[in-house]
């Protein structure tokens, strides 16, 4: 069984930086895929970034392309989201996902929510104005 731990969320204002981690624990799995999605209330679960094995070619949402940063420790069975320049319309539960199936070549790393098993309950980040 995977379980997935989301931290680092919390209040800042607008222009702040945060870091979340994601760290999955249980035994005999390899999480490939990666990935962070936020949800408003009201709203449906959006795509945020994501990273494959290998960390390269991360995918990102266009809202968040050059202030967002997704990386990962394999070793420590941890990914990040760096976020930078945090803006009031970022304020969301931010879920982290993974997934045991292996991607490679053209949609990957997924970027939809039917691409991943396994969830985390989510941290809570709000921007103010």
């Amino acid at each position: 069984q995977v379980q997935l731990v989301e931290s680092g969320g919390g209040l800042v204002q607008a222009g702040d930086s945060l870091r979340l981690s994601c760290a999955a624990s249980g035994r005999g799995f390899t999480l490939y895929e990666m990935g962070w999605f936020r949800q408003v209330p009201g709203k449906e679960r959006e795509f945020v970034a994501a990273v494959g094995w290998t960390g390269a070619n991360p995918a990102y949402a266009d809202s968040v392309k050059g202030r967002f940063t997704i990386s990962r420790d394999n070793a420590k069975k941890t990914a990040y989201l760096q976020m930078s320049g945090l803006k009031p319309e970022d304020t969301a539960v931010y879920y982290c996902a993974a997934d045991n199936h292996y991607c490679s070549g053209y949609g990957c790393p997924r970027t939809r929510e039917a691409g991943y098993d396994y969830w985390g309950q989510g941290t809570q980040v709000t921007v103010s104005s």
